[in-house]
């Protein structure tokens, strides 16, 4: 109840065109405006850490906040898919998707999702992160998943939430923040400061 309180007070910008955030927040009742972040990361094959993805979540937020009220608090969030690692960003095409599909198969990988929430001075950036293990895919099992789902707009070449989506055998976490979204993370952040 006293997120909803929090929510009749203030201004909240979500900082992305990600219809995925949008439905989450929107599902837990939220009422906020998006503005879309123009800040352009390029962190893909690069070693993970929890900095690197903590400051694409940051530099989405300040992008946003030259852009809105003053007194608006912003969220950003930015969600990468890690293997050995690595970070598997987002496919070029066809292919791209294709081979980070096949890396996956009969793994276990980790997704991060940094948020962050701005609001005047105050600055607040956690990170959670979920392990995700496939199952053994076939070449016409990914052929398929790309043919229909077209992830070309997803980190790691996969959408959790996209309809029957069999790939996944094992989730050790919040399965949101495999989505790009943890909204528990967001409540906690939102808790720690007069946002």
């Amino acid at each position: 109840m006293a997120f909803f309180v929090y929510n009749l007070v203030m201004k909240i910008v979500l900082a992305s065109a990600s219809p995925r955030r949008k439905e989450i927040l929107s599902n837990a009742g939220y009422i906020f405006d998006v503005v879309p972040s123009f800040y352009v990361e390029n962190i893909s094959n690069l070693e993970y850490s929890k900095e690197l993805v903590e400051n694409c979540a940051l530099q989405k937020a300040l992008d946003v906040k030259n852009r809105v009220d003053s007194d608006s608090s912003i969220v950003s969030a930015d969600t990468v898919v890690v293997l050995n690692n690595k970070i598997l960003g987002k496919p070029d095409g066809y292919d791209d998707a294709f081979q980070m599909l096949k890396m996956l198969s009969n793994r276990t990988h980790f997704v991060a999702t940094s948020i962050c929430l701005i609001k005047g001075d105050d600055v607040v950036v956690e990170t959670e992160t979920t392990n995700v293990t496939f199952r053994k895919l076939s070449s016409v099992d990914i052929k398929k998943y790309i043919e229909n789902c077209k992830p070309f707009d997803k980190a790691g070449s996969y959408g959790i939430q996209d309809n029957n989506f069999d790939f996944v055998v094992k989730i050790e976490g919040n399965i949101d923040n495999v989505v790009g979204f943890s909204l528990s993370l967001f409540e906690k952040i939102m808790n720690q400061k007069s946002f």
